[in-house]
């Protein structure tokens, strides 16, 4: 679905390449709708863990809400610098772009998904807004919805030009803004 998107895939495409029969796929979902839904679930929860793991070891580090924050970023891109191949892409980014297609229920978990995310970078921003001074003109959810932006353009300059230091090089330089913004 990443590949070719979600209305272009057919249940036959889904079928040869997880190698189940129709009554294996129709025993789990009911039909592609409940797949995607399955499919949604299951990529926030992957992402949710993998920020929680990365924030915690974060903290672990240090007591400062802005060095945990700039840890936070620095390992997400140390984790991402890592991988052998192209980044397949983001799920829920690519489903937004066919929202159409989708029931509400599956519309409303992509929404709750990158909440999800803004609340993370939004509680750690007011943190660091209680200790640091930032100018007036800031707002912590901008600031936050900045990090799903440099997120998903990163991904989408890797995907476009088949180089994952695109993606790196985008979450260090919303680092490198952070740092000079409140230091």
């Amino acid at each position: 679905m990443l590949q070719k998107g979600f209305s272009a895939t057919s249940i036959e495409d889904i079928l040869k390449q997880a190698s189940i029969t129709k009554g294996g796929f129709f025993y789990h979902f009911d039909g592609k709708p409940g797949l995607a839904k399955a499919l949604v679930e299951r990529y926030i929860e992957q992402d949710d863990q993998i920020f929680g793991d990365l924030f915690a070891e974060a903290n672990e580090l240090s007591e400062d809400p802005l060095h945990q924050l700039l840890i936070f970023l620095k390992l997400l891109a140390g984790k991402l610098g890592t991988m052998e191949e192209t980044h397949p892409g983001c799920l829920v980014a690519s489903f937004i772009y066919e929202s159409q297609q989708f029931k509400p229920e599956i519309r409303e978990l992509m929404r709750d998904g990158m909440l999800s995310w803004r609340n993370l970078i939004a509680d750690q921003l007011q943190r660091i807004n209680e200790k640091y001074a930032v100018p007036d003109d800031v707002s912590i959810e901008t600031l936050a919805d900045m990090f799903t932006s440099t997120i998903e353009g990163g991904i989408i300059l890797t995907r476009n030009f088949g180089d994952n230091q695109l993606l790196v090089n985008q979450i260090l330089a919303y680092r490198s803004f952070l740092r000079r913004l409140y230091e």
